[in-house]
């Protein structure tokens, strides 16, 4: 396990007292002083400066559509991409039990650690300085938000497909080439129905599945069998 001045540096905060993060990365099958009131306080934190943030960034957002987007910037999907990137898993200390049956991947304990770690930065530091930690975090998903907030090509591909009742896509992986930490994934996305077949690559298999519906999205517009599909959408 690495040492956790190297979370420190991955986050970009150092912690005056570092009990605080070594409870944030504990897990409560591995001590009775673990993260669940950190993450707790993390939630609200994160939610908080999440929801700030989208009110400054567009005044037209009524609170519905600030609610809906928040809610999807601060669930489990999206802090489970944000400790992907500074790797949590490789700092959290959890009970055999939970080593054997691959807690260190479970979504639901990376996301948990996460807003733990949010929380311990606010106890350390004050709000400012969680907020800081959480923008710099969150910085690519903000810049990327109108994306992230229409449906991802995988879900247009199949709506399209399920609506025209056709048989859904098939995936699968053609190759994962590179270092475990730095692989190239690219993915075929195959429609039977009109013999149609597209790769896309990512540095992750989603990432590539992605790439590779939004390419079959593109070939379906061009192609004069698919002229009669209702609704393909951009």
């Amino acid at each position: 396990m690495l040492e956790l001045t190297e979370l420190e540096k991955r986050i970009g905060y150092a912690f005056s007292n570092k009990a605080l993060l070594q409870r944030a990365v504990t897990h409560r099958s591995f001590s009775a002083d673990h993260n669940e009131r950190l993450e707790f306080l993390g939630d609200s934190v994160l939610g908080c400066t999440i929801g700030y943030e989208l009110f400054k960034m567009d005044q037209h957002f009524s609170e519905g559509r600030l609610s809906r987007v928040r809610s999807n910037l601060v669930c489990e999907k999206a802090l489970d991409e944000i400790a992907a990137e500074v790797k949590i898993s490789d700092f959290l200390r959890l009970g055999s039990g939970e080593l054997r049956s691959g807690g260190l991947t479970r979504p639901s304990i990376i996301a948990d650690a996460m807003e733990a770690v949010f929380g311990a930065v606010f106890l350390d530091g004050g709000f400012e300085q969680a907020q800081k930690v959480i923008l710099r975090l969150y910085r690519d998903i903000l810049e990327d938000l109108p994306e992230r907030m229409s449906k991802d090509a995988k879900t247009r591909l199949q709506e399209l497909l399920q609506g025209n009742h056709l048989p859904l896509p098939v995936y699968r992986v053609l190759s994962a080439e590179g270092q475990a930490n730095a692989k190239t994934f690219r993915c075929e996305c195959f429609i039977e129905k009109f013999a149609l077949r597209t790769i896309g690559e990512g540095t992750k298999r989603q990432s590539a599945e992605q790439n590779a519906a939004k390419a079959a999205l593109e070939a379906l517009r061009s192609l004069p069998q698919a002229a009669s599909l209702k609704a393909v959408e951009s």
